[in-house]
């Protein structure tokens, strides 16, 4: 008899992926659907509607039905991740009373100061949720916005979920979360894994009631609906696993379950994190104490610009990938002095919610594509080594990076990101380690359901066998040493220039709205 299948489910800002999981046999089918964000919007303002995340799982629903009809007749359960922090608002009759707000969504900068100075300040903070500042891009601050500027939207809000619960109230009908997605938005008591009901209430009042209840993440969320099950061609009453936000999910799908393993994603953020078996909690705020989907903890670092600034870059020089990846290839570390600061859309880490990106150290003779192109990359990843310091100071010791994300398919952009960290990196992790991260926690769900209770999720994504295809590259004590001098340059810029960002972003023109 063949062997069951699961489908995992990543929503995503540029794209919704799905991936069809056969234990024993690896991914058998994928799809991609892509995404918009929306247009005329202010800089700083990051939304899609919840309605094309629904659209965009019909499509790739089809795909996967073409593709591999008869493993798809196979699925036997199935999860969703989701992009975190996102702020989806509903009414009584559960229709979306705004598009939601993302997470790379920074309007609420002085939302996020108010509350902080509400609450008594970082200290107070960090001793009663553990967390060491509000990042403008966690929900809490975004429902305080949604309360002060839109108020009449606010009114109508009886449930506030975040992108990956509104897929599963779509496919199972029940209104829930789990601990590692509510970590990220600031109304969860990391340390004891529970809300804090009166922070959300100086939030804003009434968004205690606004709450999904929080479930375990190793039992079934619930069954698969019927009207959902019939438009997606798959069984009604298959197990849908709680899933989580896209970086817990990406830990399954990148073998981040036990302490030891660090994963790099270059997507259009980036992010490093690793397993943790107790919280860890950074009292500076540069690190996130989200918990997992596995039932420990996620430290997790985050910038807001990583393939946004290569991306850039290659419409800069009109650079395809192929070209791209060799202008890579045949530049020097340092980028011959093109120095990036990649704040495209403000930034996170460091907390510089008004910067704008910027080359330095141009010069008649470094002013190439090449060099460019180069600098973007290295800028990134310079955001990210901050970060993965600061993971080793703080986090449990570290034997092995991983790199994911669709950067991680550029192996010049992998050989950076090792020499920038200094320590072997591991290639070949899907690049789609979210998607498949979900159906991993469909399958480990599956088997606790079905009895196996002590199967940690570790144990079980050891059985499938998911990191045969890893390649070590070791870093190059040079290039190493040429980074880490410009990355103390590039820190400096960056300080440099934090009180001119608000008055350089205020000349960005806002973007007119297209035509209907």
């Amino acid at each position: 008899m063949a062997a069951p299948t699961y489908l995992g489910i990543d929503v995503g800002t540029q794209g919704l992926k799905a991936a069809l999981l056969e234990p024993g046999a690896g991914v058998v089918a994928r799809a991609a659907v892509p995404l918009e964000c929306a247009t005329g919007l202010p800089p700083g303002h990051s939304e899609q509607h919840p309605d094309d995340w629904l659209a965009a799982l019909r499509k790739a629903a089809a795909s996967l039905r073409a593709e591999a009809p008869e493993a798809w007749q196979r699925t036997a359960g199935l999860a969703v991740s989701g992009q975190q922090h996102g702020l989806v608002a509903l009414d009584a009759e559960d229709r979306v009373v705004r598009p939601a707000l993302l997470w790379n969504d920074v309007r609420a900068a002085a939302e996020c100061a108010a509350l902080l100075d509400e609450v008594g300040g970082p200290a107070a903070l960090f001793a009663r949720l553990g967390l060491g500042g509000l990042p403008p891009g966690f929900t809490a601050g975004k429902v305080r916005w949604l309360r002060d500027h839109e108020p009449e939207s606010w009114s109508r809000t009886a449930r506030v979920l975040l992108p990956h619960d509104y897929v599963n109230l779509w496919l199972t009908g029940r209104f829930a979360t789990e601990a590692g997605d509510a970590s990220g938005t600031a109304w969860l008591d990391v340390r004891r894994r529970s809300y804090d009901l009166d922070f959300a209430e100086l939030i804003a009042p009434g968004l205690a009631d606004c709450l999904p209840e929080l479930v375990a993440a190793d039992a079934p969320l619930g069954a698969l609906r019927a009207a959902a099950a019939t438009e997606l061609g798959l069984p009604t009453g298959l197990p849908v696993a709680p899933g989580g936000g896209d970086n817990m999910l990406t830990a399954f799908g990148a073998g981040a379950l036990r302490e030891g393993v660090a994963v790099v994603s270059l997507g259009t953020s980036g992010t490093v994190f690793c397993r943790a078996d107790a919280p860890v909690c950074d009292p500076a705020g540069e690190l996130a104490p989200f918990c997992d989907s596995a039932g420990g903890w996620l430290p997790l670092g985050c910038t807001q610009n990583a393939t946004v600034a290569t991306e850039a870059a290659r419409r800069l020089g009109g650079l395809g990938l192929a070209a791209f990846e060799r202008a890579l290839q045949q530049t020097s570390p340092g980028a011959d002095g093109v120095l990036c600061l990649p704040f495209h859309t403000g930034e996170r880490s460091p907390d510089l919610p008004a910067a704008t990106a910027a080359f330095l150290g141009l010069t008649p003779t470094n002013q190439t594509v090449e060099n460019l192109a180069r600098a973007s990359a290295e800028g990134a990843t310079y955001a990210l080594g901050r970060l993965l310091d600061r993971l080793r100071e703080l986090g449990p010791p570290l034997r092995e990076l991983r790199v994911t994300g669709g950067g991680s398919h550029s192996p010049a952009w992998c050989r950076i990101v090792a020499d920038v960290a200094g320590v072997p990196v591991s290639t070949g992790v899907d690049a789609d380690a979210a998607a498949l991260g979900a159906a991993v926690q469909a399958v480990w769900v599956a088997r606790r359901a079905a009895g196996e209770r002590d199967l940690d999720a570790a144990a079980c994504r050891d059985e499938l066998a998911l990191d045969e295809q890893l390649r070590a590259i070791d870093p190059d004590p040079d290039a190493t040493a040429v980074h880490a001098q410009r990355r103390r340059v590039w820190l400096a810029a960056a300080e440099t220039l934090r009180p001119l960002f608000p008055a350089l972003r205020a000349h960005v023109a806002t973007p007119r709205t297209s035509p209907p």
